[in-house]
């Protein structure tokens, strides 16, 4: 009985500390004195017990498992929501817990890839719970801050189905979940369109702010890598100026939102099917980087006339007679 008493003492104070300590982390500060903000991201999915990892990572709490025990026996995982937080060393580990639980204080993060369309966008806001489907897309088409930006043209753009394609620049978004309005995003990616091509902007010749994003985001959406897009820049505008049809397939995808183009797409009556219809469609189909415009701005002079990307590595076949690029496509696709 005596062996038996004193396992069980052992067991009550072994547990007793180990309740001591895990009330200890999660109560104590890292640091009292440095309340130098850090920003710490949660993504959407992200478990609880990955989150406690990457607090104690970026050196915000005492030890990441203390605090997923709180938050497992509390059942509080649940309330932790995706966003970008601003979080500090003085904060114990129960107020950071409060803290991302919180909608409040949370940006939510949106990233816009290069060649990403309007709707693709849309699809996002509504991934993040942000918006109802197409509430994104029906404020573009409502837009009426066109004064605000010299390199928009709305005479041409608002004649578009989706009058800001290609103007929404590319990149990373912190967004407020709990007023967040679609004209929100709106503006801040023409902000940044605008600030990201302000050097751009002015050099163009012989061509219009328009003609050079929808050539841009048709390169965006044809090929990659600095090198590669100036050469089919080159292919596509020697096309243009000699009568022929553009012949990019990303113009007829943009339309029939498919991965791949049948037959059926081929004999389509669109603007947009540039296998048929001479000339530039009538707007960007996707929202380019500024490399991409800046591609479709100096071209590279080439021989070529033909090119396909191949379908395992992506590298990007050039022909300068269509008999050398049907053997291409022979060999490659």
């Amino acid at each position: 009985m005596k062996k038996v008493l004193t396992f069980f003492v052992l067991i009550l104070i072994a547990t007793g500390i180990f309740i001591w300590k895990v009330n200890n982390d999660i109560n104590t500060r890292v640091d009292a004195t440095d309340d130098t903000k850090i920003s710490f991201q949660i993504k959407k999915g992200t478990s609880p017990k990955e989150i406690t990892k990457n607090l104690e990572e970026k050196g915000l709490i005492r030890n990441d498992f203390s605090l997923y025990l709180y938050l497992k026996f509390e059942e509080l995982g649940e309330n932790i929501i995706a966003g970008r937080f601003l979080l500090d060393k003085t904060m114990t580990g129960k107020e950071i817990i409060e803290t991302i639980s919180d909608p409040a204080n949370s940006e939510f993060i949106i990233t816009i890839q290069e060649g990403l369309t309007i709707k693709d966008i849309d699809d996002k806001l509504v991934e993040l719970q942000l918006t109802e489907p197409n509430d994104f897309i029906t404020a573009v088409k409502n837009f009426d801050g066109w004064e605000y930006y010299s390199f928009l043209d709305k005479e041409t753009l608002s004649q578009l189905e989706i009058p800001l394609e290609g103007y929404l620049y590319p990149d990373t978004y912190f967004l407020d979940p709990v007023d967040f309005q679609s004209d929100d995003l709106i503006y801040l990616t023409l902000d940044n369109f605008e600030q990201k091509t302000e050097e751009l902007l002015p050099e163009i010749k012989n061509y219009t702010t328009h003609e050079i994003i929808t050539m841009g985001s048709i390169i965006e959406n044809e090929v990659f890598g600095e090198k590669d897009r100036k050469l089919v820049s080159g292919i596509l505008w020697k096309r243009l100026t000699n009568g022929w049809t553009l012949g990019a397939d990303a113009t007829l995808l943009y339309i029939t939102e498919n991965r791949k183009i049948t037959t059926e797409d081929l004999e389509l009556d669109s603007p947009y099917n540039t296998r048929k219809n001479l000339g530039l469609p009538p707007g960007p189909i996707s929202n380019p980087s500024a490399e991409s415009i800046e591609a479709a701005m100096y071209p590279t002079e080439n021989d070529y006339w033909f090119y396909l990307t191949t379908l395992n590595t992506g590298e990007v076949i050039y022909a300068k007679s269509n008999e050398e690029h049907n053997a291409n496509k022979a060999k490659y696709l």
